[in-house]
C-alpha cells in the first residue's frame, strides 16, 4: 500500500473512533499481515494494495466502533478505490454531537463506490448531497434512520445501476421525483417514515424490476397511479398511513404477483367488489384496515389460497361474513372488527379453536354467533337470540340475527321434552307446559 493511502486510512479511523487509536503502531501493514477489522483491501493491476471497503458497525466484539464525538473525516475522500462505505451507529446524538453529512467531494468516488450505507445515525444531519448522483457505479444506497432533512435529490434518478434505494426513517420532505422512474434495475425502493407529500408520480410504473415498494408513514395524497399495475414482479406494496383516495379497483387488478399488500390507514374509499380477488394467488398478507371501505365482503376473497393474514377492520363494511373464509388453508389471522357486519357467524368450532384471539370480529353491533354447549366462544361477539318452539311431534328452532339480550328465552312445549343446559323452571298453565330458560347458553 502506498504511504499516502496508508496515512489516509489511519486518519479516517481516528476520525471515527478517536485520536487514541494508534494505527501506525498496531497495524503497520493494514492490507497484509496486520489487517484492520472493518477494513478490506484488494490488489490492483498497479501492483499495490488499495482500501476497497470501510465498515464501522457494532456487530462483533472486536469491531472498531465509533467514539461519542466521532466526525466525518474529509480524508475519507482520498481513498479513491473505495467500493463499500458502511457506517452504523456512529453519530448518535443530534444535540450533543450533530455531524453534517459532507456536501462536496462525492464525485471523487464516481468510478469506484458501489455501496453506500449510513444507518442508525440520528446525529447525522443535513441534506442528502446532490453529488451522490455522480456515483455512476452505485448499486446500493441505504440512508436509513438518520437525521437527514430536505428533499429527495433529483440526481439520484441518474444512478441507473441502482438496485436498492432505502431512505426510510429520516425527515425528508417534498415529492417523489418523477425521474426516479429511470431506475430500471431497482429492486427495492423504501422511503417510508418521512414527511413526503404530493401525488405519487405515474413514472413509478416504469420500475419494471421492482420487488418491494414501501412509501408508508408519509403524507402522500391523490390516487394510487394505475401505472403501478405494470410492475409485474412486485411482491410487496406498502403505502399505509398516508392520505390516498380513489378506491382500489383500477390499480390492484394488475398486481397479481403481490405477496404483501398494505394500504391501511388511508381514506381510499370504494368497495371490495371491484377487485377480482381470486386472481391474487400469491398474496399472503392483505391489510386494508381503516381505509373507508363500504359494501359487502365478496365471496372471491376466500379464493386467495396462500392468504395468511387478512385485516379489513375499522371500515364501513356491511352484510354477512361467509363461512367459506374458513376454507383458506393458510389463514392464521382474520380481523373484521369495527364494521357494520350483521347476521350469524357460522364458522366451525375447529376454526375458533385454531384462530383464538387472532379472529377479531368485535364492534359489529348486529353480528352474533350460534352458541353451543362447551364450545369456544368468539371473543367480543354475543350469541344469537334463540326462539325455540317445540310442538307435538315437530321441533322447530328459529335463530334471530342480532345480539343476545339478557332476558328469558321462552319455549312452549306440548307433549314432548328436551334437555337444556343452565338453570330452568317449569310450570303448567291451562295444560301447556312453558319452560323459561335463564342463561341457557352459558
Amino acid at each position: 500500500m502506498k504511504n499516502k493511502e496508508k496515512e489516509a486510512i489511519y486518519s479516517v479511523i481516528q476520525g471515527f473512533v478517536g485520536q487514541w487509536w494508534n494505527g501506525s503502531y498496531l497495524y503497520p501493514d493494514p492490507c497484509g499481515m496486520t489487517p484492520i477489522e472493518g477494513v478490506s483491501c484488494e490488489l490492483y493491476d498497479d501492483g499495490f494494495w488499495h482500501v476497497t471497503a470501510v465498515n464501522f458497525a457494532p456487530i462483533f466484539d472486536n469491531c472498531l466502533m465509533c467514539n461519542h464525538d466521532a466526525q466525518f473525516p474529509q480524508q475519507l475522500f482520498k481513498l479513491k478505490h473505495l467500493k463499500v462505505l458502511s457506517l452504523s451507529g456512529c453519530f448518535l446524538s443530534p444535540i450533543q454531537n450533530p455531524v453534517k453529512l459532507p456536501i462536496s467531494n462525492w464525485e471523487k468516488f464516481s468510478h469506484s463506490l458501489e455501496s453506500l450505507t449510513l444507518r442508525s445515525n440520528p446525529g447525522l444531519i443535513g441534506t442528502i448531497p446532490s453529488g451522490i448522483g455522480s456515483l455512476r457505479r452505485l448499486q446500493s444506497l441505504v440512508l436509513l434512520e438518520n437525521g437527514l432533512t430536505g428533499e429527495l435529490p433529483l440526481r439520484i434518478g441518474n444512478l441507473v445501476k441502482l438496485r436498492q434505494l432505502v431512505l426510510a426513517g429520516n425527515y425528508l420532505v417534498g415529492e417523489v421525483p418523477a425521474n426516479y422512474g429511470r431506475l430500471s434495475k431497482l429492486l427495492i425502493f423504501d422511503a417510508s417514515r418521512n414527511n413526503l407529500s404530493g401525488v405519487l408520480p405515474s413514472t413509478l410504473g416504469l420500475l419494471d424490476s421492482l420487488l418491494k415498494l414501501d412509501l408508508s408513514s408519509n403524507m402522500l395524497e391523490g390516487e394510487l397511479p394505475r401505472e403501478l399495475g405494470r410492475i409485474k414482479n412486485l411482491t410487496l406494496l406498502d403505502i399505509s398511513h398516508n392520505k390516498l383516495r380513489g378506491g382500489l379497483a383500477r390499480t390492484l387488478k394488475e398486481l397479481v404477483s403481490l405477496k404483501h399488500l398494505v394500504l391501511s390507514n388511508n381514506p381510499i374509499g370504494g368497495d371490495l367488489l371491484g377487485v377480482t380477488w381470486q386472481n391474487f394467488q400469491s398474496i399472503e398478507a392483505l391489510d386494508l384496515c381503516n381505509t373507508s371501505l363500504e359494501g359487502s365482503v365478496p365471496e372471491s376473497m376466500s379464493k386467495m389460497k396462500r392468504l395468511r393474514f387478512l385485516d379489513i377492520s375499522n371500515n364501513n363494511l356491511s352484510g354477512g361474513l361467509s363461512r367459506s373464509l374458513e376454507k383458506l388453508p393458510c389463514l392464521r389471522a382474520l380481523h373484521v372488527n369495527g364494521n357494520n357486519l350483521r347476521g350469524r357467524l357460522e364458522f366451525s368450532e375447529r376454526f375458533y379453536m385454531k384462530m383464538g384471539m387472532r379472529f377479531a370480529a368485535w364492534n359489529n353491533a348486529n353480528l352474533c354467533y350460534i352458541a353451543k354447549p362447551r364450545h369456544r366462544r368468539p371473543y367480543g361477539i354475543k350469541p344469537c337470540v334463540q326462539n325455540i318452539t317445540i310442538s307435538e311431534g315437530v321441533s322447530t328452532v328459529e335463530i334471530s340475527e342480532g345480539n343476545y339480550k339478557d332476558s328469558f328465552v321462552v319455549a312452549s312445549l306440548g307433549g314432548s321434552g328436551c334437555a337444556f343446559y343452565g338453570l330452568w323452571w317449569v310450570f303448567t298453565v291451562n295444560g301447556v307446559l312453558n319452560v323459561f330458560l335463564w342463561n341457557m347458553l352459558f
